[in-house]
């Protein structure tokens, strides 16, 4: 119970701090909010109206209190143009981004797991080094530009997936799905070779191990040896790190979203920010930063779960 609390003290923390930061920056701008608002037209009087309205003329703390006093009530505000709820914009963008982060993942883990475990078994060998050099080649390739590759050849020439565009699950799974593939592709690809590289690694410290040895005495098939009994004690490193990688998806999401015309919170935040719509901006912030550090508390939370040593580790500290 200890090394749970200490967790979820540190979430609490982590997303004050993010919170409090960006709501500082985003006031330390130049823009003058009132006047966008208020458009060219606009005379002082009106200026003034908005910004006491908006509440602009508090110091910044105050309105980080009733900001942050407003959050705690499940009240985000309202985006300075459209008027909407804050909280209802995400939640209808939210689904896309969900959808779009779970399949990269996915990808991610399939492509990192299969390709770990054969350089693992068939280490130093032709097939080892051919894994090895196709991803070092894909990790220094940024998402944007593999997205565009992937779109010239799978859209441009094959024309098997749509290059822009989304298909809400409503009209039908498969259409829903081949405008994810691209998208969820385009961040994985650049994902999975870090997973990759830390399961073989651990893996061929694994197979070192005496129980092994002992496996491959009795004649157990390769297979056998390598999902049952290598694959679960060489994957902790992993799932920590994939706790960690939840930032840099959400980073790719937000360029992919807009590559491929996606309606994500990504592209919410992008065009939130060109617009300068601050109270949109900071509950974009808010929403991903909780989504972060709460997948970060569920990695933990499942790490000290599989090995009994860390919840120790963490009750003693």
């Amino acid at each position: 119970m200890r090394f749970f609390s200490g967790k979820l003290l540190h979430l609490i923390i982590v997303v004050f701090a993010v919170t409090a930061l960006t709501f500082v920056m985003l006031n330390l701008l130049p823009a003058s909010i009132a006047h966008e608002v208020a458009g060219q037209g606009a005379t002082a009087s009106d200026v003034a109206a908005i910004r006491e309205q908006l509440g602009l003329n508090d110091p910044v703390l105050v309105r980080y209190a009733k900001w942050l006093g407003g959050v705690l009530r499940g009240d985000l505000g309202y985006s300075l143009y459209s008027r909407q709820p804050v909280a209802r914009a995400i939640a209808s963008h939210l689904p896309v981004t969900l959808e779009l982060l779970i399949l990269a993942q996915f990808f991610a883990l399939v492509l990192a797991v299969s390709v770990g475990i054969v350089s693992a078994w068939r280490a130093g060998s032709r097939l080892d080094r051919l894994f090895g050099t196709i991803g070092f080649g894909l990790v220094s390739i940024p998402s944007f530009a593999l997205a565009i590759i992937l779109i010239f050849f799978f859209s441009l020439r094959l024309k098997w997936f749509p290059a822009t565009g989304y298909t809400p699950m409503a009209e039908g799974l498969p259409a829903n799905l081949k405008g994810f593939i691209l998208p969820a592709l385009s961040i994985a690809l650049v994902e999975w070779v870090t997973l990759m590289r830390v399961l073989r690694n651990d893996m061929i410290t694994t197979l070192r191990e005496d129980f092994i040895l002992l496996a491959r005495a009795k004649g157990l098939p390769a297979w056998r040896i390598l999902l049952r009994h290598a694959l679960r004690p060489s994957c902790f490193t992993m799932i920590t790190l994939c706790g960690l990688h939840i930032g840099n998806l959400i980073g790719g999401a937000v360029i992919i979203e807009n590559l491929f015309a996606l309606p994500g919170v990504g592209r919410l935040l992008l065009s939130s920010i060109f617009a300068q719509d601050f109270p949109m901006v900071q509950g974009c912030v808010l929403f991903i930063a909780v989504g972060y550090v709460g997948v970060n508390f569920l990695v933990d939370a499942s790490y000290g779960l599989l090995d009994p040593r860390v919840r120790k580790e963490g009750s003693v500290g």
